[in-house]
């Protein structure tokens, strides 16, 4: 006797968007203590180019005015948040992809040989350019130190 599987009557998202659900709200509270489960959000190069240390960030939906950016400890940190432009209820969405609510990211900075006086910060088409001048080259700096195998 063959069986056959009962049809989904509410829709093809229902099972997805559920799913989805549990997932974020199991990891809602992660990142008050520290954990960056969102590395989709504030994607970043780090690079050097003229002498400093560039760092772009992608901040989608974020405005200008809820960036905020700080040097601390040696670290550079990005935090701010991306707001909703209406409030829709949860239960009409069929998916929920784009991340709003607060967010923060690190950067270790090479504490000699930054100028951190002179870091700047530039926010265009949500790309944020963070450039922070160096007081010599980080590549030419690096030396390859070789390690005999035994």
């Amino acid at each position: 006797m063959i069986r056959r599987l009962p049809d989904v009557r509410r829709g093809p998202f229902l099972i997805e968007s559920n799913l989805s659900r549990l997932v974020d709200e199991m990891f809602r509270d992660f990142d008050t203590v520290g954990f960056d489960i969102a590395p989709n959000f504030g994607r970043t190069d780090v690079y050097e180019k003229d002498k400093s240390l560039v760092f772009e960030t992608e901040l989608p939906g974020a405005k200008k005015e809820d960036i905020a950016i700080r040097v601390e400890d040696d670290q550079l940190i990005i935090s701010g948040e991306t707001k909703r432009s209406e409030e829709i209820d949860r239960e009409q969405y069929f998916r929920i992809g784009r991340q709003y609510g607060r967010f923060q990211r690190s950067f270790p900075l090479p504490a000699d040989l930054v100028d951190k006086g002179r870091i700047q910060a530039k926010f265009e088409d949500g790309i944020l350019r963070v450039t922070a001048p160096l007081k010599e080259s980080i590549k030419e700096k690096e030396r390859a130190i070789e390690v005999p195998v035994v």
